[in-house]
Formats: structure tokens, sequence, C-alpha cells
């Protein structure tokens, strides 16, 4: 692997090395692009990941933040699965719970379009804040809750002054380039308040990495942490890590943490945690060009064989597949997706039309391919309700 002279975003260690890298790539997954040729002609970016022997963290060491442009019109909304939405609730529930967040005043860092915020906030019932500068009022649709506010825009230290009894933020800590700078901006935030506890989710790398999911690895994604690098970047910056874990299927990884009180010696790290060593990004770097070129096969095959495939999934994993591997529409015909908000609008870079469940009815597809195996049930009772037998495939 080469060595690069760029310090960690983490721990500050003075060099990464660089194991896989990807060029081009669209430089967004999730816009809503009305036309193929706006799709198309996204501005790209490239993917070179770099991983720090003393923490294992892993960077995109050639993303560049300056390129990107979060609106309105980025859509990552999960909330129209059936399954999705039966975890943000018992997740929801169980932070409630442990933390009595009741009567409380909550404060979320991409917020989204506001689904887990609002859903805490009439639960409890609490007062919050959200911030995202991909919020639409109109495209979120949430109920008025009292004492509840978004706020379209980057939470910084502008607004530390916000003081809050429960800070999180969902999947948006791998958008961080400077990960060790932003943890600590919250620590500051948060001062001298040990009772305020903090809580983060993000994509689990050792989940990425391990299984050779390729397709996970996409421009937006800048930061790939292991339970352990994850704890190690939050104890650096001042926190006491209360509880750390992986749910969805080991697909994402939480931490739970308070401040560390003034004078008190922050305790060790719990022992045993997971982490991302050498071998296995080495591995990967290898194997991941093993599975592209398996996955080339197949495509030609079907081809020949005269097979229609579509894809499960019109998100960032669809991207990431289908502009790794170069496919066009004589591979893959469409992307399918239950987000309406989807539908008539095109996957950056490969410019592959989205469209709802109910086209396949006359498109009839001989193969259709999951993008994520979490969801297969679901998907696969839409398709038996519709009357189709393709070959159900998952990455």
């Amino acid at each position: 692997m080469e060595q690069y002279t760029k310090p960690c975003p983490s721990c500050g260690a003075e060099q990464m090395l660089s194991f896989y890298r990807v060029s081009p790539v669209p430089i967004h997954s999730v816009l809503l692009h009305t036309t193929r040729e706006e799709a198309i002609q996204l501005p790209s970016g490239e993917i070179d990941l770099g991983y720090c022997e003393a923490c294992g963290f892993i960077s995109n060491m050639a993303f560049e933040p300056e390129v990107m442009r979060y609106s309105g019109r980025y859509e990552s909304t999960q909330a129209y699965s059936p399954t999705f939405n039966r975890f943000q609730k018992q997740l929801g529930e169980s932070l409630i719970e442990r933390y009595d967040l009741r009567h409380k005043r909550l404060l979320e860092i991409g917020c989204g379009q506001g689904e887990f915020l609002t859903f805490l906030c009439q639960q409890g019932p609490n007062t919050g804040i959200g911030f995202d500068p991909a919020y639409d009022a109109e495209r979120a649709g949430q109920p008025q809750t009292e004492g509840l506010t978004f706020i379209a825009d980057y939470y910084s230290e502008k607004y530390a002054d916000l003081e809050s009894d429960f800070l999180f933020c969902k999947m948006t800590l791998e958008h961080i380039p400077n990960v060790a700078e932003f943890v600590g901006m919250v620590r500051r935030a948060i001062q001298n308040r040990p009772e305020t506890v903090v809580f983060f989710q993000v994509p689990n790398a050792v989940y990425v990495f391990e299984d050779i999911a390729f397709w996970d690895i996409y421009y937006e994604h800048c930061s790939y942490f292991s339970p352990q690098s994850l704890a190690s970047l939050f104890q650096a910056q001042g926190f006491q890590v209360l509880n750390l874990w992986t749910d969805y299927d080991d697909q994402y990884l939480m931490i739970e943490a308070r401040p560390g009180k003034e004078g008190e010696a922050i305790p060790p790290l719990m022992g045993n945690l997971v982490s991302l060593p050498e071998a296995d990004v080495t591995w990967f770097s290898t194997e991941a060009t093993n599975r592209q070129t398996k996955w080339h096969r197949k495509f030609t095959e079907r081809k020949e064989a005269g097979l229609s495939t579509v894809l499960w999934g019109g998100g960032s994993k669809a991207v990431s597949f289908l502009t790794t591997l170069g496919l066009s529409e004589e591979d893959i015909a469409c992307a399918v997706d239950i987000n309406p908000h989807k539908a008539g609008t095109y996957l950056a870079g490969t410019g592959h039309p989205v469209v709802q469940p109910a086209t396949l009815v006359a498109h009839r597809p001989d193969v259709v391919i999951i993008m994520n195996p979490i969801y297969r049930n679901e998907i696969q009772a839409e398709i038996t309700r519709m009357g189709l037998t393709p070959l159900i495939l998952t990455v």
C-alpha cells in the first residue's frame, strides 16, 4: 500500500496508507435529477481510501468538501420502508427509556427531513432543534409539533450557545472529513454540562470492508469507522464512552457518550472493541477487484441469454454499484424505489431511470438485484403481491 504524508483526520497520526481507489465517481449519489442528461453530467470526484495504522480510521484522502452542495434536492430518507421504520421506532423508544427523554431539550445534527427528531419530541414530550442544510419544510410534511424547530443550515460553532440535554447525530459524521475537529466542536459546545448525553450513528466499516461491499463506498462518505476507531475518537475529544453497539444487521454502528467531568479522569475504553486491522483492508483492496470481475461476468452471461435485470433500491448503493462496475441500461434496465419522490428521476453518473414498484408489472424482469439484503423479505412480499416470479439476488 502507498503511504500518504497527510495526517489522520481522527487521531492526527502522521501518515495514512492508500489501499483502494475509484475514479471518476459522482460527487452526490442521491440528488434528485429530473433529466438523464443532468444526472450524467453531475460533476465527478475521486475516491482514494487511506487507512490509519495508529487508530484504524479510514478516510477518502481525495475528498474535496468545497464541491459538496447539500440542498432540498438531496433525497436520502428511508422512511417509506416498514423495515426501517420498525428499527427507527425501536431505537427511539430505547433512547427515551434509557435516558428518560421526557420534557427534555433535544438537538439533532443532520436531521434530514426531521422524522426521528419529530418522533422523539412527540413521544417525550420534548422540545427539539434540528439542523440540516437539506431540510425542506414542504418536502418534510411533518405535523406541527410544539417546541420543534428546524434550521436549514450546517451545525457549527455559531450555534454553540444552544443548550441541550440530549444531542444526537445519525448518519452524518461519515460525511465530515475533519472528524476530530467536528467532535471536538461538539464537546466544546456542551461545555461543563456532564449530564448531557450524545448519541451518534454511523455506517459500520467492519460490515463494509469484511463483506467486500464496494457498493457501500461513495463520494459523500469520506469517513469510515470501526467500533475501536469511533470510541477512540470520542475519548480523545474529551468524552466518556457509555455504550457502543451495532444494529440493523450490523450495518449501523452506534455510540453513546457523555462529557468527562472537570477534573475527572476519563476511564479507559471498554475491552475487546472490534477494529479493522491492516490485513483486512489489504484483503479488501484485492478482493474488491475479484468481486467486480465476477459481477461483470454475470452481467455478460445474462445479456447473452437475453435476460432483463433491474436493481431494487435507487439510492447511494445503486449509484456506487453501477458506476464502479460501469454498467449501462443494457446491463440494468432501471432502479426500483418505493420512495415516491424518486419516481421519474435518474441516477447520478449513469442516468438509469428510477421507477416505482408497480412499473415492474408491465416490465416483468427476469432478475431483481436487491441492493440491501435487510429489505429482502419486504421486497419479496411486494414482488409476490404483484404476481411476479423473477430470480431474486442480493449483493
